[in-house]
């Protein structure tokens, strides 16, 4: 009987969507095909000029494909992705990330190609298809920064390694280049932007934090005051003062709009201490967990090397024991049978296996101030 496998409801959900909203555009798009014109499906995906009239296409339209390679990317990003951060949140809290996540870069993309039409008076911006998984496949990449924002990706056998908090940025050149493709439309590449700048916001500042049994954490905490999650973060180091000074000033803007609330002293004393990181799931720190596992299976095969190596020599040096006879029996008494002589323990002398490996875990040494 095969293994059974568990899928979280609202991951399952998004998955069942994806395939029959994308089975559904592809039939409706093989039914009115010609060769002489682009066909739309403005009841079912978002077309600034068209889609009016259908404002549910707002929320339908992130889980439309139009081609298998787009479609099988989705389904593994919703998949692998899903699981993690739906058990790691909470189906709640995931179902809430993923409105924002999606809602809101559709939003602003249907808003930058109406203003691009106005400047530009070119048709071609407002009959632009806004559709597929691309905000929802980058928050997912900003989730992941922020839960293990120090660990490394190593590709091709050591050829490549990458930090989890570079793949945004390397996403959202891949975006770009592929628009530039008929794989994806050119309101892709926005719908990254804005997925990107989104996801990280609302994580960065309104997210509410799982309170940590283990701390004082207070329960009402939101958001992540982590200078590992400033938004310079995301980019390579030479232009990281350059990034942290733009975004200090657009924060002072968004303070100034309300739309954002500064982090109070106690939010970043938190952030700073041992007790408290936005990256976790309930009853633990996800991240200060892991590096601690790693240290602790390196310590602990340590020891057991030491333990070993100990008992071995000890073994080798310790002086055989003398043989005791045992009393001759008595001539009137009955006979006392003896009680077998202990033998000495066996030192082990097997080495330790090497199925507790090693956790790779880099930790950021730039020292820069927080940005926000």
């Amino acid at each position: 009987m095969p293994p059974r496998i568990n899928i979280p409801p609202v991951t399952r959900i998004l998955l069942i969507l994806l395939v029959l909203q994308s089975l559904l555009s592809a039939a409706i798009r093989y039914r009115q095909w010609t060769a002489n014109s682009e066909i739309v499906i403005p009841y079912l995906t978002l077309i600034p000029q068209l889609s009016l009239l259908y404002p549910w296409t707002f929320f339908t339209t992130t889980l439309v494909e139009s081609n298998v390679f787009t479609v099988a990317i989705a389904g593994l990003t919703i998949y692998n992705g899903g699981r993690y951060l739906e058990r790691a949140w909470s189906s709640r809290e995931f179902g809430k990330f993923l409105l924002i996540s999606s809602l809101i870069p559709n939003l602003l993309t249907f808003g930058t190609m109406v203003l691009l039409f106005t400047l530009t008076q070119n048709e071609r911006w407002t009959l632009t298809t806004i559709a597929g998984t691309v905000p929802l496949q980058i928050s997912f990449l900003v989730a992941f920064s922020q839960l293990v924002p120090a660990h490394t990706v190593t590709l091709f056998r050591g050829i490549l390694s990458l930090r989890v908090l570079r793949f945004p940025l390397v996403y959202i050149t891949a975006i770009l280049l592929l628009s530039l493709t008929p794989l994806l439309t050119s309101a892709s590449f926005f719908l990254a932007i804005y997925g990107f700048l989104t996801s990280w916001t609302y994580l960065r500042f309104y997210k509410t934090v799982f309170p940590d049994l283990d701390s004082s954490q207070p329960a009402s905490l939101r958001g992540d005051a982590s200078e590992t999650f400033a938004f310079a973060e995301f980019f390579p180091g030479p232009i990281k003062p350059f990034v942290a000074s733009i975004s200090e000033q657009v924060f002072n803007v968004l303070v100034t709009m309300r739309l954002c609330v500064p982090f109070s002293a106690a939010d970043v004393s938190a952030a700073r201490g041992d007790n408290f990181l936005q990256r976790s799931v309930p009853g633990g720190a996800r991240a200060e967990a892991e590096r601690r596992r790693a240290l602790a299976l390196k310590a602990l095969d340590q020891r057991l090397h030491a333990a070993t190596a100990n008992a071995a020599t000890r073994a080798q040096q310790a002086p055989t024991p003398p043989t005791v006879q045992p009393p001759a029996p008595s001539a009137t008494g009955p006979t006392v049978q003896t009680q077998p002589q202990a033998q000495p323990e066996t030192a082990m002398t097997s080495q330790p296996s090497g199925a507790l490996g090693e956790t790779r875990y880099s930790p950021d040494h730039d020292a820069g101030k927080e940005v926000h």
